[in-house]
Formats: C-alpha cells, structure tokens, sequence
C-alpha cells in the first residue's frame, strides 16, 4: 500500500505491534487521547482525527485494528471513570451545599425570630420612656409650682 511505509509486523506478548505507519500510529492516537483527558478535555469523537479506526484502518490487519478497539476502549473506559468520579464529586458537592442552605435558612428564621422579637421589646421601651418622660415633667412642673409657694 502507498499509505504504509516500512511496516514492520512484530510479534510482541500482548499481540501485533505495527510501527512507522504515515496516517496511522496506535501510540501516537493514545498518547493524543491520553494528553487530552490530562488537560482535562474529552476527545470529541466527531473530530476526523479521532476516527474510531482511521483510514488506514483497512490497511493495517484484524489484529491491529482489534488491539486499537481494546486501547480505544480502554480510554474510554478511564474518561467514563473520570466523568462518573467528578459526578460522584459534584452530587456530594451539591449535598453539601444542600445541607449548609438547610442550615442558613434555619439561622435565617431564628435570627428573625430574634428581631421581631427585639424590635417589639424596643417598641415596649419606647413607650415606657415616653411615659417616663411625661411623668418627669409632671414632677419638674409641681417642684417649680412648689418652690414659688415656698418663695
């Protein structure tokens, strides 16, 4: 095939190994989906690049392109991880932040308790100075009519 140059066809322990592929490179499309879950992206599997087998895939044999499936999987299988771990994450996130709202609320309405109440105590008071004061300057009115008899 004029898309394969050199291909050399190893067999390894877990199977074919096929380097020096142009369009294709099992390592290569791993470590590019690798890089992309550390960055913290998801592969976008609309991308032509990121083609479940790509074109060369009906050059490169049945074992290959079954070892390609299975580390294909596997990455899905570790973003699949990845996704359910941070959901796992966000949902204990989300009950706590639940709890904490249970419990702003309820200090919310003890301190309104807390207000009306003090604001009727202060209406209270008020209305005790007010007749304190109006006693007062009943008092200081007989202190001065008392002192001009005694003048």
């Amino acid at each position: 095939s004029s898309k394969l140059r050199n291909l050399e066809v190893q067999n390894a322990d877990d199977g074919t190994v096929l380097e020096d592929c142009i369009d294709f490179s099992l390592a290569k499309t791993i470590s590019k989906t690798e890089e992309k879950l550390e960055k913290g992206g998801l592969p976008d599997c609309l991308d032509d690049d990121d083609d479940i087998i790509p074109s060369v895939g009906n050059e490169i044999g049945t074992e290959a392109q079954i070892r390609f499936l299975k580390a294909k999987l596997h990455v899905m299988r570790e973003e699949l991880d990845s996704v359910a771990c941070e959901c796992r994450k966000k949902d204990d996130e989300n009950q706590n932040l639940k709890s904490r709202l249970k419990d702003v609320e309820e200090e919310n309405t003890r301190l309104q308790r807390t207000i009306s109440m003090q604001h009727s105590q202060t209406e209270k008071y008020k209305t005790l100075s007010q007749e304190a004061n109006k006693k007062s300057e009943g008092l200081q009115q007989e202190v001065v009519a008392l002192e001009k008899v005694l003048r």
